[in-house]
């Protein structure tokens, strides 16, 4: 499943956010679970995975009863800020406190669709921003070797 698009939203006094209904209308409760894990992530706003996605990405690699100070460091800071968040009948979440004032999120925020996981952005600072990282889009596919849509003539290219 792959989530894209954003939508305008308000964190609500209770700290209550809906999904919206269009990234609600891709999940299958029985593939995706009713619940999200909510990461913090430094300048980046929240991420937000279903709980197979996660699963799936955080088993990645070799585990170790030992690990160095490092990886120690980084795991229990992840894992110790990640929450799992049940959605309520509503299709709502309620993020924790702490998650919006580590990452300074207001009430008006956006939720980005990101690939296989879900944003929550600052909406004044998504709608700022949404010109220069068009531009810059071209330029960041090149650096991460991602096969863009062909630029001319609107669909393969061929060669004689």
């Amino acid at each position: 499943m792959i989530f894209t698009g954003f939508a305008e939203l308000t964190i609500d006094a209770k700290q209550r956010l809906a999904i919206p209904a269009k990234f609600r209308a891709l999940l299958n409760p029985e593939r995706d679970g009713n619940a999200w894990f909510c990461i913090p992530w430094p300048g980046q706003g929240l991420m937000l995975f279903t709980e197979p996605m996660f699963n799936q990405l955080a088993s990645r690699g070799e585990g170790t009863l030992t690990p160095g100070e490092d990886e120690q460091e980084f795991e229990s800071s992840l894992y110790g800020l990640t929450e799992r968040l049940e959605m309520d009948s509503a299709g709502r979440i309620t993020i924790p406190k702490l998650h919006t004032e580590l990452t300074k999120l207001g009430n008006d925020v956006v939720v980005v669709g990101s690939r296989y996981r879900l944003e929550v952005k600052d909406k004044a600072t998504w709608t700022a921003g949404i010109s220069g990282r068009f531009e810059r889009l071209a330029l960041q596919a090149r650096r991460l070797k991602v096969n863009p849509p062909a630029s001319e003539g609107g669909g393969a290219t061929t060669t004689h």
